[in-house]
């Protein structure tokens, strides 16, 4: 690839390789920012939604957004371990999670619960929290017959000097669906969560509640930031726009045996072989995220073609039906990529296993040898 620079992280061998390319994620950065009315928060939960949470960071970071964005403590002091100093936000976490740490090395945290705001105010130092407010999910933010009561509260301790509340925030439950009903009623609720905050005398300079889908299609749900996670890798929910995936799983083929009609492959004999064929052994299993569920549906690109997985996934490798023509052995099976040479994509295969790309990119294993492609530019940032 012209103007790229290769740099490998090695795995355990076994010839499965994934390809990260940061062009990609450079240039969804630059569309997504673009998009949001407000500052942009690269969201790297997760290794980066699988493809490396410092590559992810800086790539976004050199692409127009000015925050990182994290779950755990955990995941932000890896950050900060690489030298990132951006803005950084963590946003779940236990009640004894490291606080003082965070303050230390300039993280902010958000605040859940009246528990969480005593956490971190015991924490003895002045730290930076953003009030979650629970927009309509059940899930993380605080509840809104409890949220009066926390902002109250944080406003005391910001008068003593405890914290600083520099942020709100709320998350949207069906934003991949622009047109359901849910995202008007947490849109108002989360306008209702910020005048309560300002009754209690609080002056948030972020207020965020767009994730990527959002970020795409509803302005109105924007504020002062957004958070973009999926997007940056090319994974767009409310299926509106063309990103670019940044990831590609390929590996070798370890073996070729000719079979005749009627061998079963696998275990359980789940399958076998309608007519004499080819078959070629790929190192690669559930243990290393290919879904056993996709088997008989799944599909991977062998010399330009299609062929399909065949028989059982198994922990450590699958089958592919290779047809009339044997190939090589180490010759290249892709198994996802962008769809640009006609191979399946991440979208494909979470179809397949009926689920979300998200699933797919964050269970790659281990293993996996992992190589970035970087683009020249990038090479300084590394």
């Amino acid at each position: 690839m012209t103007g790229l620079a290769a740099a490998a992280r090695p795995g355990t061998g076994s010839g499965a390789r994934l390809d990260v390319d940061l062009a990609a994620i450079a240039h969804n950065t630059r569309l997504l920012t673009g998009r949001a009315t407000g500052e942009l928060m690269a969201v790297v939960k997760a290794d980066g939604f699988g493809h490396g949470a410092a590559d992810v960071a800086r790539t976004a970071l050199a692409n127009g957004a000015t925050w990182l964005g994290v779950t755990s403590l955990e995941e932000a002091f890896a950050l900060r371990a690489t030298g990132l100093d951006a803005p950084l936000l963590s946003w779940l976490n236990p009640v004894d999670a490291d606080f003082a740490r965070a303050v230390r090395e300039g993280v902010d945290v958000a605040v859940p619960s009246l528990a969480h705001l005593a956490a971190v105010t015991s924490a003895g130092r002045r730290a930076r929290v953003h009030l979650h407010v629970d927009a309509g999910m059940a899930r993380d933010g605080a509840a809104p017959d409890t949220w009066a009561q926390l902002c109250r509260s944080a406003r005391r301790a910001e008068q003593r000097g405890e914290v600083e509340v520099v942020g709100v925030m709320g998350h949207l439950g069906c934003a991949d669906d622009p047109a359901d009903d849910c995202n008007a009623l947490a849109r108002t609720r989360f306008a209702w969560a910020l005048e309560t905050a300002r009754a209690a005398g609080l002056r948030p300079a972020h207020r965020h509640l767009a994730a990527t889908s959002a970020t795409l299609t509803d302005p109105r749900s924007h504020h002062t930031m957004s958070r973009v996670g999926a997007g940056l890798v090319g994974i767009d929910p409310s299926q509106t726009t063309r990103l670019r995936p940044a990831m590609t799983l390929t590996a070798p083929v370890v073996q070729v045996r000719r079979v005749r009609a009627g061998t079963p492959v696998g275990y359980g004999h789940a399958y076998r072989t309608p007519a004499a064929t080819h078959l070629g052994l790929v190192p690669l299993g559930y243990a290393d995220g290919l879904p056993r569920i996709t088997a008989g549906r799944a599909e991977v690109l062998v010399r330009g073609r299609r062929r399909p997985v065949v028989g059982r996934i198994s922990m450590d490798q699958a089958v592919v039906d290779l047809g009339e023509r044997a190939v090589d052995l180490g010759e290249t099976v892709t198994v996802f990529g962008p769809g640009d040479a006609g191979e399946p994509t991440v979208a494909e295969w979470a179809a397949w296993a009926g689920t979300i790309e998200h699933e797919i990119v964050t269970g790659i294993g281990a293993r996996v040898s992992r190589t970035v492609r970087r683009p020249t530019h990038l090479r300084s940032l590394s």
